[in-house]
Formats: C-alpha cells, sequence, structure tokens
C-alpha cells in the first residue's frame, strides 16, 4: 500500500497531475471550436509552464508555512524539495522551447497571464505575493486559467475574436473559480496562520458552497448559449451540464473532508473529468 501512496504523491506533488488538467483543459478548447484536438507546441507550453509555476509555488509556499511543515502535504513536500526544484528546472527550460515554437500573437498574448502567475508566487510585493493580498488569489486563479486554457487556444486557431470564444473563456472562468473555491476552504488555517482574508473566512462554509453552486449555473447558462447558437452539439452540452452537477457534488464535501488528495487529486480532477466527458459525450 505504500507504494500506491509513494505513486500518487509523485503524481500530484510533482504537479503533473495539475499539468495535465490544464492541458486537458486546452485540449477541451481546441476540441468545442473545432471537433478535434490538435497536437501543437501550445499544448506542451501549458504543460511544461504548469509544471515550473506549479513547482515554484509549492517550494517559496514552503517558507509561508513553517508551522504546518510537518503536516499532511507540507510534509511530502518538504521531503522532495530538491526533487521539486529539479522538476522546476527541467519544466523551465521545456516551457522556454515549446515557447519560441509559437506564432509571434500567441507569445504576446501569452506574457501577461504569465506574468500574473509569476507574480502570484513570487514575493515581490515586499516579500508579498499576490495570493497573499486579501481576497484575490481566488479571482487571478480564474482569469490567469481562462485566459492561458480558452483565449490561447483559440488564437492559435485563428478564431481569437469571436463571439463563441468569448463566452467560453467566462464559462471557464466562472468553473475554475467554483472548483478554487473548496481550496480556499482547505487553507482557512493557513490563511488565517498568513493573515489573508479569504471569501470562506469572510463569509463561512455555506454561504461559499452556494457561491459555487452560483458560479456553475453561471458556467451552464454561458454553456447554453453556445449551444443555443449552435457552437455545441446536444452531446457536448449534456457533458458540460454532467460536470457541472458532479463538480457541486464534490464542493459540498469540502470542509468536512480533510485529506489533501480530495483537493488536490478529486477537485482537481473535475477539469480532466469535464475534458473526458467533452470528448466522451460530444
Amino acid at each position: 500500500m505504500r507504494y500506491l501512496y509513494a505513486i500518487i504523491d509523485l503524481i500530484l506533488y510533482s504537479n503533473l497531475w495539475i499539468a495535465c488538467a490544464a492541458v486537458a483543459m486546452a485540449a477541451q478548447t481546441q476540441l468545442l471550436l473545432t471537433g478535434k484536438v490538435q497536437p501543437s507546441p501550445l499544448l506542451g507550453f501549458i504543460l511544461f509552464s504548469t509544471l515550473f509555476l506549479y513547482a515554484l509555488h509549492r517550494i517559496i509556499g514552503l517558507a509561508k508555512v513553517k508551522p504546518f511543515q510537518s503536516h499532511g502535504r507540507y510534509q511530502v513536500i518538504t521531503r522532495f524539495k530538491l526533487h521539486i526544484i529539479l522538476y522546476a528546472l527541467l519544466s523551465a527550460a521545456a516551457a522556454a522551447f515549446c515557447f519560441f515554437q509559437l506564432p509571434f500573437s500567441v507569445q504576446a498574448s501569452a506574457v501577461l497571464p504569465s506574468l500574473i502567475s509569476l507574480a502570484y508566487v513570487l514575493p515581490f510585493l515586499k516579500g508579498k505575493r499576490l495570493r497573499d493580498l486579501n481576497y484575490i488569489k481566488i479571482f487571478l486563479i480564474a482569469i490567469a486559467w481562462s485566459w492561458i486554457t480558452v483565449y490561447l487556444p483559440a488564437l492559435e486557431l485563428g478564431m481569437g475574436r469571436n463571439i463563441p470564444m468569448m463566452i467560453m473563456a467566462l464559462e471557464r472562468a466562472f468553473f475554475v473559480f467554483a472548483i478554487t473555491l473548496p481550496f480556499d476552504i482547505r487553507d482557512l488555517e493557513i490563511d488565517l496562520f498568513n493573515g489573508v482574508q479569504t471569501i470562506p473566512a469572510r463569509w463561512g462554509l455555506k454561504a461559499t458552497k452556494l457561491l459555487s453552486l452560483a458560479c456553475l449555473l453561471a458556467m451552464m447558462a454561458l454553456a447554453w448559449l453556445n449551444f443555443h447558437i449552435d457552437v455545441y452539439s446536444p452531446g457536448q452540452f449534456g457533458a458540460l451540464a454532467l460536470s457541472a452537477i458532479t463538480t457541486y457534488a464534490l464542493v459540498t464535501a469540502a470542509g468536512q473532508v480533510k485529506h489533501d488528495y480530495y483537493y488536490t487529486g478529486v477537485l482537481d480532477g473535475t477539469m480532466v473529468l469535464q475534458f473526458v466527458l467533452v470528448w466522451g459525450l460530444g
């Protein structure tokens, strides 16, 4: 059994799982806009830049959670800190290689979300990161993920300035916002220690989960618009609806389930699940 846990830890805390989720979201955009997934340098860039940024986030974040380093995921991250640094360096090199294979328009459009993502993890504000500012981190995550997994793939396909893409970008932002709220619930104690105000700390768990539901309903309203204008097929719309229902069922357990596998594994996995449903039912 310990070998199984070792494999799960490697997949989750090497950031491979979240990187695969990012690629799945970008591939889903391709699928919804063109009906097929197209391997491209952009998917490589998204994979490796996500690996790099999340590895950097974990390493820098350790300094912010010293009292928690002997517990849960931080214990694993601390134990494999040198491994994660190596993953970060290799991923940065691979991301740079893929970046220079991209068309200039995509390169230019990738700069802003990349800078936002770096500012999210680097303590450039007198020792603070953007994620350490009250309430802001969840909005930054939703915006950056929507930009990177919707706008950039659409731009690469020559569809960067049309109404369906804009609707899809909002749809994706609401979805990412909905699945990020449970992470703020998980991190209540740590954010309190760091003096960071979050939505769950201010509104409470019940209101936070209702906000997640509202975001998923907004996601479905926007998906219906793309279905109504014949961008999404009935199967694709149904897949997104099933994804929203499943996701909310998982969100309701946030706070009750304490193990990090539920958050880093299952809730992040809703992005992979959504892609699989769209691909399978579309």
